[in-house]
């Protein structure tokens, strides 16, 4: 069956990564959550999506240049007006605590394509062994080399490759890595039935983003999709169960 993963926490309608959206991901159904993780200046692990603070927070500048005990006083909801004015950036530790006693999936993306950030899978890792929740995570990113280093660095915790273009001989290439997860971009040909249908047929497990009209909920579904990240999870979760 689909599994449904709140993306950035339930972010079509509470502020993306923060632990208001990721509790109201839960409380919708969702099997599991997303969410993307940078290094501040002090080497703190921090749940955002941007390099740049400016779009979803009050402070301005990059995630790397700025240490924690900064970006914590900020609000991060800055594009929600005033609606949720207390609602700060939350750390790895932060999401991870909270989900240690609970049972939903926990998939992290690296956002390291941009800026590496050395040593980033070394402190991810070392953060999800202390809570204990090595089964439970899948770790994705852009940069498939990090990917390879975690391969190395923790062969028993799942990995995904996201893409955003199409990739020759997906199954095949993924499998190098090695990963067991494909991730593509919704509206890109590799999300594509006759894409699902192959990957069927492998062990990788395939699930397309950002999934948001119903329509692209329901043939994904009915095309036999491992799963799908979704900004409305209550929405994606009452289409799974009709059908």
């Amino acid at each position: 069956m689909t599994k449904i993963f709140a993306h950035r926490g339930a972010s079509g309608q509470y502020p993306e990564n923060t632990m208001l959206a990721f509790e109201k991901g839960i409380e919708a159904g969702a099997d599991g959550i997303e969410f993307d993780v940078q290094l501040a200046k002090d080497g703190r692990i921090v749940v955002i999506h941007d390099e740049r603070l400016d779009r979803t927070t009050s402070l301005k500048g990059f995630v790397k240049d700025t240490a924690y005990d900064v970006i914590k006083t900020a609000n991060a909801a800055a594009n929600h007006h005033h609606t949720y004015s207390d609602t700060k950036v939350p750390l790895l530790e932060d999401v991870l605590f909270w989900a240690e006693k609970k049972h939903f999936l926990l998939n992290i993306e690296l956002k390291n394509s941009v800026i590496r950030y050395e040593g980033m899978e070394e402190k991810v890792l070392e953060e999800v062994k202390r809570f204990h929740l090595e089964e439970r995570v899948i770790l994705s990113t852009f940069n498939h080399e990090s990917l390879a280093l975690c391969a190395r660095l923790a062969p028993h915790i799942e990995r995904a490759a996201l893409t955003s273009d199409v990739l020759y001989q997906a199954d095949r290439y993924i499998t190098s890595i090695p990963a067991s997860g494909y991730h593509p971009r919704l509206n890109s040909p590799a999300a594509a039935d006759d894409v699902l249908k192959k990957m069927r047929n492998s062990s990788i497990k395939v699930r397309p983003y950002t999934v948001n009209r119903p329509e692209d909920m329901k043939r994904l579904i009915e095309a036999g999709a491992d799963g799908i990240f979704t900004d409305f999870p209550a929405k994606a979760v009452a289409m799974l169960k009709n059908e």
